[in-house]
Formats: structure tokens, sequence, C-alpha cells
């Protein structure tokens, strides 16, 4: 029997339910859809991902799609629409597609995909580019309560942990959020490109997508939305203990398609519990400094409902819904 006959006829034979989980993810050849452009943390998050999926054997081939804007809402309205009944599709997300979602209000919603699991949380580091005549979180609060609109924040877009935390922070301060001078990008690699390029004052997102430019000099990391200095992160403080108090964390996670059976579910599941044992994974972890927080199950429905209502509790006090 030819080789793509045969893991056709295994997942045929797992849909029905006629094998076990682990037999029917030895053949899967993974879908990822990653709703955000290349080069930022969910791109990052996908393709280490894919790679544990190999390592761990249990998926035999991933092809990635970035689809990138709104949050996510524009990759995760193709996945839905593409991806129906699809038993290896999978799609990251994270806090970032809820605050889309909350602002944006798109036609397609993360209720209507499967969801599967927390993979990590990473916290926001702020930046200033290299030849910025600011240097501290302390000049970038000073230069905002003297003229809001002057100081550009960049990061993701709008709704995301970065913006939410600009806004808590001008809250903080004494500032309303409203006057955040706030500038969304579609994806990591955009948002680099315009702080490095001195188009915005500062800049926001998780570090491992600041990283080796933090580490080449090419950008100053100022603070972080931590409740206390990170393991490896030691040299970059927090916010409150900078005066500021403000602390929000960043999880990601991954979906699996629309209208997969229970079944379906669990496999996928599977797969990503022994793609988190992987030596892969760990590796990533510790290079990106990624907090482990691997949640699956109903755990991981409570978990994504209750964080979607306090987002949006929190989005609606800086005044951003």
């Amino acid at each position: 029997m030819r080789r793509d006959t045969f893991l056709k006829s295994l997942a045929a034979l797992a849909a029905a339910g006629a094998l076990p989980n682990a037999a029917w993810a030895q053949g899967a050849n993974v879908k990822m859809m990653i709703p955000a452009n290349p080069g930022g943390g969910w791109d990052g998050t996908g393709r280490a991902l894919g790679e544990a999926l190999r390592d761990a054997g249990v998926a035999s081939s991933v092809t990635y799609e970035n689809k990138g804007g709104a949050a996510g809402a524009i990759g995760l309205a193709q996945f839905y629409n593409s991806a129906k009944g699809d038993p290896n599709a999978m799609m990251v997300m994270g806090a970032v597609m809820l605050g889309g979602i909350i602002t944006g209000k798109p036609p397609v919603s993360i209720t209507q995909v499967t969801p599967i699991a927390r993979l990590t949380t990473e916290y926001n580091v702020f930046v200033l580019p290299a030849s910025s005549p600011l240097n501290t979180m302390k000049d970038v609060v000073e230069a905002l309560k003297k003229d809001p609109g002057s100081v550009k924040w960049g990061g993701g877009s709008r709704g995301s942990t970065e913006h939410i935390a600009a806004s808590q922070i001008a809250q903080a301060v004494g500032v309303p959020a409203a006057k955040i001078n706030y500038v969304p990008f579609r994806g990591g690699g955009e948002a680099v490109a315009a702080i490095l390029g001195g188009n915005v004052t500062v800049g926001g997102s998780g570090y491992s997508e600041f990283q080796q430019y933090i580490e080449s000099g090419k950008m100053k990391a100022i603070a972080i939305t931590s409740g206390q200095r990170v393991k490896g992160l030691e040299k970059i403080p927090t916010l409150k203990e900078q005066g500021i108090d403000v602390e929000i964390g960043n999880w990601r996670g991954v979906y699996g398609a629309a209208g997969i059976t229970p079944e379906q579910r669990a496999a996928l599941t599977e797969m990503i519990v022994k793609a988190t044992k992987s030596k892969a994974w760990q590796e990533a972890l510790v290079k990106n400094n990624w907090t482990p927080a691997l949640l699956t199950g109903k755990e991981f429905d409570a978990f994504v409902d209750k964080d979607f209502s306090t987002l949006r509790a929190t989005m609606v006090r800086a005044g951003m819904v």
C-alpha cells in the first residue's frame, strides 16, 4: 500500500473512532495556521510547536500559513472557513486574539473553533531604540505627562497585551488612557522595524521578539510587565519597582478546527502534550524565555472564558471598549 493511501486510511479510521488516539496521531500531516505576519510571537510559537510535534514523533510533517491582521481575526476567519472538520488543522492564538475580538467584534469568534491547549506565558518587555534620547521608563513617563500624544507606543494589534499595558501605565501615572498614542502593527517584524527606525517612541512585545536586538545593543530594555524580575532577564526592571503598579502577562495557546469530533480533539490534545515533553520544545522554552503553562481540557475551556471576561473588564476600565 502506498504511504499516502495508508495515511489517508489511518485518518479515516480515526475519524470513525476505529483507532486509538496515539495510532491516529502518528501519521498526522499538520497544517498550522499562524494568524500573524512572520517574525512575531505567534509565528515563533507556531514554528517551535511544529518542530516539537515532529521531534516527538506525533506528526510526520507540518506546513505553516501566515495570515496577519486585526489581532488575529483575519487568520481566525480563514481558519474557521477553510479547515472545518479537519482533524489535522491547528491555529496558534492567545490573549492578544481575545483582546482583538473584544475591541473589533469580528464576524468569526474564538468560540466557533475548538480549544486544545494553553502552551506558555510570556511577559511584555518595553524597549527604546538605541538612538533614543530617552533611557528609562521614568523618562518615557515624564514625556507622557508633558504631552501624551508625543509618545508613540508601538506594538501588536489594538487590544494586545502591550496596548493594554500602555493604557494601564498611563492610568497609573495620572494620564487618561484615551490620550495614549498607540500604533498597532500586524506582526512583530513590522513593529521591530518601526522601533529600530525611530518611527515609534517606545515598543512593547514579548522578550523573544526583541532578544537579538537587545543583546546586540540596538534596543534598550527599560521595563518588564512581570510582578518580579524574571529568571534569565534579571537586568530588566519591573514596572512595579519603578513605581508603576502594572502587571500583565501574555499567554499563547493552540486551537483545533471547527466541527471536529471529541475523539479528534482528544487526539490533538495528546499530540500537544507529547510535543511539550520533547527536547525541541524544552529548548524553545529556554531560548525564548517562555514560561511553560500547559493547560488542556475543561480546565483550558474555563481559563479562556474567565480570561475573556477579565480582559474585557480591564479594557472597559482603560477606555478601550
